[in-house]
């Protein structure tokens, strides 16, 4: 698979002396979709402004479809659309001027049928008169994804893109995001709803104080560092957990007629079958059992609290071929 992103050594410290980035490595292929996850001033919009050409690297290479940011600024830029998180745009323009206007921008030439599909495709063909103005935050923000998608990108930025938008443009975001997907261009998404990354992205990035701490695909991170609780309701309630129990992380509650287990998503497999089975042969029954899995949301907390300061973190990629490698962010 073609590669559509790859950042080598990136650093960037401003004139203040922050230390924004930290040796970011990063390979993105081409029609993925990557969410890049970190608490407030992690390093992201840095990340994303320099790939986009608003920020100059401190150090490290950033290529967009094998075009440096630096040496081939236009032709890399040509390939990037990018919904920033401020909505800054014209607003006494009408919404088809502006948009038609960014595509212009780029040297594309003139494309009223692309531009009516767009505009359709984000509920503002109606609206393509109006003054931006006019318009509603939520339309404002559906203006700002059709200008970045105006000059047909293969690369598509969204950072933040759903913060204060209605349920409504939401579920047609992602709609669009599939479809987009469907055609090849890869989406790199960043965004403070965790549960949207979970939902959308093939591949988690999390970065803390200017480092990536892990890149993985969703599905191994979770079952890698993810936790499972179990409860069983006990038929009849126990006054201690028995000696024969203490290799497993038990616990009992304040009644003694529930007990819970909690364990790695990795160990699921070993765990859960023998300690049914050493349950049934102490004669401890249970009338019911319940499981739950640890969200995306709770392992992004535990890896950024688990960072001490200073840290620059194991990075883990996995790339398309299915091989894993680990190096240093």
């Amino acid at each position: 698979m073609a590669t559509a992103l790859s950042i080598t050594g990136l650093t960037k410290t401003y004139a203040s002396g922050l230390q924004a980035l930290k040796g970011v490595d990063l390979t993105i292929e081409r029609g993925e979709i990557f969410a890049l996850l970190g608490p407030n001033g992690a390093g992201k919009t840095t990340l994303i402004n320099i790939v986009c050409g608003i920020v100059t690297p401190t150090s490290g290479r950033v290529q967009v479809a094998n075009f440096d940011v630096l040496r081939d600024y236009r032709a890399a830029r040509r390939l990037i659309g990018l919904v920033p998180q401020e909505l800054a745009t014209d607003m006494f323009e009408s919404v088809g001027a502006t948009v038609n206007y960014s595509r212009e921008l780029f040297g594309c030439p003139r494309d009223p049928q692309r531009i009516e599909r767009l505009l359709r495709d984000l509920a503002l063909w109606d609206r393509r008169r109006d003054l931006i103005m006019t318009l509603s935050g939520g339309m404002k923000r559906r203006v700002m994804i059709a200008k970045a998608l105006s000059h047909e990108p293969q690369v598509l930025f969204l950072d933040e893109p759903t913060a204060g938008v209605d349920v409504e443009l939401r579920r047609d975001m992602w709609a669009l995001v599939h479809e987009l997907r469907e055609r090849g261009v890869t989406i790199i998404l960043t965004t403070h709803y965790i549960e949207e990354a979970e939902e959308m992205a093939d591949r988690i990035g999390v970065i803390n104080k200017g480092s990536l701490i892990v890149v993985q695909e969703k599905t191994a991170l979770m079952r890698r560092l993810g936790r499972k609780e179990l409860t069983l309701h006990l038929r009849t309630p126990l006054s201690a957990l028995p000696e024969a129990l203490k290799q497993w992380p038990l616990s009992l509650d304040a009644t003694g007629s529930e007990l819970h287990c909690a364990f790695s998503t990795a160990d699921e497999r070993a765990s859960i079958p023998a300690l049914l089975r050493r349950l049934g042969e102490l004669g401890i029954d249970f009338t019911d059992l319940n499981t739950r899995q640890s969200t995306l949301e709770e392992i992004f907390v535990s890896l950024v609290h688990e960072q001490r300061p200073g840290e620059r973190g194991s990075v883990i990629a996995k790339g398309a071929a299915g091989a894993p490698a680990a190096t240093s962010a």
